[in-house]
């Protein structure tokens, strides 16, 4: 490599253990040890109403190998099944990306969101609150928005990233 010095080689090596992807016996040759797997794709978990409401899936079905692209830790995708979120141009057979809301008592108003509501399911829709009601819009004119108080509410995610397949 044409190196001068080991120096920037050694402190990024310095920087990977710091950040615990990898480890290394102090004093001997060649220890260096992966910590963390990398990521094997992003887990497709199963599909999402845009619709009605459809019982969620928490295994991965399917994982999508998108490592070139930035997207948040924690991401996971959801085939949408249906077409009440074709105005917010999310179409039936897209893959919306989400990230895990961890604190939805802060989630601002229109979000695009998965969200469970107790003893219906799952549905994706634009998230609005106002104190203790939910109102869970669709972006289509043919669906009633889904009212409910917060309490039946569990947000499962927020929209990162829609991917189409395919020209529809």
């Amino acid at each position: 490599m044409n190196l001068k010095s080991p120096a920037p080689i050694q402190s990024r090596l310095e920087h990977l253990r710091t950040k615990g992807y990898i480890e290394w016996n102090e004093g001997k040759a060649r220890t260096i040890r992966v910590l963390r797997a990398s990521r094997h794709g992003i887990p497709v978990l199963g599909t999402i109403a845009a619709g009605g409401l459809i019982e969620p899936y928490s295994d991965a079905v399917e994982h999508i190998d998108f490592m070139n692209l930035a997207l948040p830790l924690q991401t996971y995708a959801l085939r949408v099944t249906g077409d009440s979120m074709i105005e917010d141009l999310i179409a039936d057979g897209d893959l919306v990306f989400l990230r895990p809301v961890l604190e939805p008592d802060y989630l601002k108003n229109g979000t695009i969101v998965a969200a469970r509501v107790e003893g219906h399911g799952t549905t994706l829709k634009r998230f609005y609150r106002e104190g203790e009601m939910v109102t869970l819009q669709p972006a289509n004119r043919k669906y009633d928005p889904i009212e409910v108080t917060a309490s039946n509410v569990q947000v499962q995610g927020s929209l990162v990233a829609v991917w189409r397949t395919e020209i529809q």
